[in-house]
């Protein structure tokens, strides 16, 4: 897709983004990068910020690009009441710490007398001249080393053409934090004595690249003790509180979350749902529970979409953890507060009620759906259709099958091929032939998979991006250049 953008062929980006849905993959936080950069160097930057608004429900992260993206762009187009939206969501939702396009914005932005919920960056937009040396300035997607390689690269790349003179030293964090990860006396002796001036965005760096969650904690520990002013704030606690969740550290996690509560910080929603995600890895069931029950004081009050959206995190905690009765409970417990999970977090539980064999809870599940006024799509068909032939339930599945084409959702080949051997091994061959039928009817053959995937993503919310996208580039396209 990138590739396509680089060569201005709009159709072509289009179709790639087009085919990776219809062949069940699932996008990722670099593909929506492409996208939003896409939309916005387009002229679009209206409909970038709408894919962008989508990825909560998406489970995409949202990263430091994205805001850059985002915020240069709505800088240049002078749409500053929804800059000031997206530095909002910036710092209380996902924490991110501005970037230099995200920077120069926010400078644009008090420029124009916009100055409000901006008071926080002032220390950011000054540079302190104390701090002799540069380091490299934007985080990378995250999904690997390889990716922040890449844009430590296009950084330096874009300094190539400044004078050499007024470059400062070049101080790598990862270099650092693997010269301490042993963190003996020697070398943490010439730490101190190397007189570096901490701020919270080098903290965070340092952080993220020590490979061990206790040589992180003993650096964290040992920085706030260190002369020169510094103080941890909501960026370097919540980059250690995920640091040490995700190591299944529950005590240090509810020791530092109970300082900063008592401080009065209050850390990024992101934060809070990444804790119960990581709980869930490392089967703390309890601890996320405790997580999401004090999630209003961790970081602030949790409006109905984010309590959603940390509701479908802990289900699917509990689901890892093997606590399907406390997951139904708390299904329950939401939905009788008016909290209704979404298609994909009810695919989730099928499939994991499914793996244990309680067809009962699957279909009670279903019956939620809907009680919900939820339409199934194609994915959660599938998630049933499978769950009832692994049970050598194949009338059942049969059922679901018509009900499926009876709503107009077409099946994927797959579930159709498992469907048609599930009747013939149970003895149902007319069944199983009347299912080859119908399906060789469908215009344009069945699909290779069905849009969608459990807990992250639902076929509707992956058509709502490829609608705004592929409506980009066509008529009003036309119209724009008219």
């Amino acid at each position: 897709m990138e590739l396509h953008v680089r060569a201005a062929d709009h159709a072509a980006t289009v179709e790639a983004f087009r085919s990776m849905v219809r062949e069940g993959a699932l996008p990722n936080a670099r593909t929506y990068t492409v996208v939003i950069a896409h939309l916005a160097s387009a002229g679009f930057v209206d409909q970038a910020l709408e894919v962008f608004r989508l990825l909560p429900s998406l489970r995409a992260r949202r990263t430091t690009r994205q805001y850059n993206v985002l915020a240069e762009a709505l800088a240049a187009a002078g749409k500053f009441e929804q800059l000031r939206w997206l530095v909002r969501e910036m710092v209380a939702g996902d924490g991110v710490m501005p970037g230099p396009q995200m920077r120069a914005a926010i400078a644009a932005m008090r420029e124009e007398g916009h100055t409000e919920g901006t008071e926080d960056f002032l220390e950011e937009l000054s540079p302190n001249e104390r701090i002799g040396y540069a380091v490299d300035d934007v985080e990378g997607e995250g999904d690997s080393e390889e990716e922040e390689d890449d844009e430590d690269a296009a950084n330096r790349d874009k300094g190539r053409g400044r004078a050499q003179a007024t470059l400062k030293p070049w101080l790598d964090p990862r270099e650092l934090a693997r010269a301490l990860e042993g963190w003996e006396p020697r070398e943490v002796a010439e730490l101190e004595a190397a007189g570096i001036v901490w701020t919270p965005r080098l903290v965070c760096k340092l952080l993220r690249a020590f490979k061990k969650a206790e040589t992180a904690w003993e650096f964290f520990c040992w920085v706030a003790c260190r002369p020169g002013g510094f103080a941890h704030d909501r960026h370097t606690v919540a980059r250690m509180v995920a640091i040490l969740a995700r190591a299944g550290h529950v005590e240090l996690v509810e020791r530092l979350l109970g300082k900063v509560r008592s401080d009065g910080i209050l850390l990024p929603f992101a934060t809070v749902r990444l804790v119960i995600d990581f709980y869930g890895l490392s089967k703390k069931a309890d601890a996320a529970i405790r997580v999401f029950r004090e999630a209003d004081s961790i970081c602030g009050a949790l409006s109905r979409p984010n309590l959603t959206l940390l509701c479908s995190s802990l289900l699917r905690t509990l689901a890892k953890c093997r606590r399907g009765v406390d997951a139904m409970e708390l299904l329950e417990e939401m939905m009788a507060r008016g909290v209704l999970p979404d298609l994909q977090t009810f695919s989730g539980l099928m499939e994991h009620l499914a793996g244990a064999g309680d067809l009962k809870g699957v279909h009670r599940l279903l019956g939620l759906v809907r009680q919900c006024d939820l339409q199934p799509d194609g994915y959660m068909y599938s998630v049933l259709v499978r769950a009832y032939c692994k049970q050598e339930r194949a009338a059942l599945a049969l059922k679901l099958f018509d009900e499926m084409r009876g709503a107009g959702v077409a099946p994927d080949a797959p579930t159709k091929a498992l469907l048609v051997k599930s009747l013939w091994r149970e003895g149902k061959l007319r069944e199983a032939a009347q299912v080859e039928e119908r399906c060789e009817d469908t215009a344009g053959g069945l699909p290779e998979a069905s849009p969608g995937h459990v807990w992250t993503a639902s076929a509707a919310d992956l058509e709502k991006v490829f609608d705004i996208y592929y409506g980009c580039f066509t008529q009003p396209r036309a119209a724009q250049t008219a």
